[in-house]
């Protein structure tokens, strides 16, 4: 039988939504974001949000949309 991973207390689940709103300090945006579980995610990766104010997630196709 296999056993549910287990969280970490204090940290969100990576990849477990698909949109977030974030704002201007979160920049530099990337995905999983600061405060979520890394050891059940993909690499980290630098998103360019800058420019268009949204942006896609190569790896797990979450959309992240700047608010401020």
């Amino acid at each position: 039988m296999a056993e549910a991973a287990v969280q970490q207390p204090g940290l969100l689940t990576p990849n477990a939504r698909r949109h977030y709103d974030v704002t201007r300090k979160d920049l530099p945006l990337h995905c999983p974001m600061d405060g979520m579980s890394l050891w059940n995610s993909h690499p980290r990766v630098y998103l360019p949000i800058e420019d268009h104010g949204e942006v896609e997630c190569p790896y797990c196709s979450a959309i992240y949309k700047l608010v401020d």
